[in-house]
């Protein structure tokens, strides 16, 4: 099954819109995780058990799995999540970007190393750089476009060609224009601007958009999701991490996770 037939899977069977962000800071874990060697593995798969049903989407950030040497953790969560909770997607967020031999490499690591069923990845250097993640059919590439943070506009926002386009409207074309022959892309625009990701989807029709934002980043969840949807009321992985791992501090922590994981899917669904 492919990350697409995945996703709209998902959509449907959880009634949900809400993608659920996997970056374990192990300074934040529950006391009773402490030194334990598989802690990161543990916290995680907690939280997916808790909070599947709620989810359209795991993303875990690879970036707090390297960091801690954790990289076997990542693997067996992936693993974890694609047998315990079969139909949701793992979006792997790496945010790769690189000459074609070397993005070879880095898809190799994302799609059979670690098995994700999609990654961010960077389309900075151009087609040739997503060519190689292209080449699994069957996974989900997904490519900056209008990211979350405020220094996104440094550079996304600058006017190209004729000087009427900003980068981000170009990458958003030539991504749904031209390089998702395979019906596998979709992209990354910020909740922290509904606006921007209004224009989004009006430039790239249904293609599905991961949204990170909302909670922590301060994004508001009516504003994306009337920006963002599709005519069907999907078309959106709107992404909460931060606020869904922390929320409970003692072991019932995968419970107050859920807690508010529902709360957020069902604030979302309101406005669908």
């Amino acid at each position: 099954m492919t990350f697409t037939e995945l996703l709209a899977g998902a959509w449907q069977k959880n009634d949900s819109l809400l993608c659920v962000g996997l970056d374990p800071d192990p300074a934040k874990f529950p006391a009773h995780l402490e030194n334990q060697p598989d802690a990161i593995f543990r916290f995680c798969a907690a939280i997916a058990a808790a909070t599947a049903d709620l989810a359209c989407a795991f993303k875990p950030q690879i970036a707090y799995f390297a960091a801690r040497r954790a990289e076997d953790q990542l693997e067996a969560l992936i693993a974890h999540i694609h047998e315990n909770h079969p139909g949701i997607p793992v979006i792997l967020d790496a945010k790769r970007g690189d000459i074609g031999s070397t993005a070879e490499q880095y898809a190799i690591e994302a799609f059979e190393r670690y098995r994700a069923d999609a990654v961010t990845v960077n389309p900075y250097m151009g087609r040739d750089s997503v060519e190689p993640w292209l080449a699994y059919r069957d996974k989900g590439v997904i490519l900056l476009c209008r990211t979350s943070n405020p220094g996104g506009s440094d550079l996304q926002f600058q006017k190209v060609g004729a000087g009427k386009t900003a980068l981000y409207e170009l990458v958003a074309a030539k991504v749904a224009k031209e390089w998702n022959t395979t019906g596998q892309c979709a992209l990354v625009v910020g909740a922290t601007f509904p606006a921007e990701l209004a224009r989004v989807r009006e430039i790239v029709g249904d293609l599905p958009l991961l949204v990170p934002g909302i909670g922590a980043q301060g994004g508001d969840i009516e504003a994306t999701v009337k920006a963002g949807r599709t005519a069907n009321g999907t078309g959106l992985m709107i992404n909460s991490s931060r606020a869904i791992l922390y929320a409970g501090k003692g072991e019932d922590f995968a419970d107050a996770a859920r807690e508010v994981a529902l709360a957020t899917r069902d604030a979302i669904n309101r406005y669908r």
